[in-house]
């Protein structure tokens, strides 16, 4: 049977900090699209208009990371 509605996952506390940003981030990702700190300090950099303090929500910022994150590497293969 087929259930007609996904469950709820299970939102960690909204309030991460970096470390606990990427320590999630990196046990969903697959092996290509892992992180590191200086990486998630290039994105604060880069998107600093998504930041209003310095707390890190995954389900607010784990997307728009990973779609900057693609970018970068995107961009790393053309040059």
């Amino acid at each position: 049977m087929i259930p007609r509605f996904k469950k709820n996952l299970k939102v960690p506390d909204p309030h991460l900090k970096k470390e606990q940003f990427l320590e999630e981030h990196n046990k969903l990702a697959p092996e290509n699209l892992r992180a590191t700190v200086a990486l998630l300090s290039r994105f604060r950099e880069e998107k600093a208009s998504l930041f209003h303090n310095d707390d890190w929500p995954i389900d607010k910022f784990r997307r728009p990371f990973i779609l900057w994150l693609t970018s970068l590497y995107e961009r790393k293969m053309i040059d």
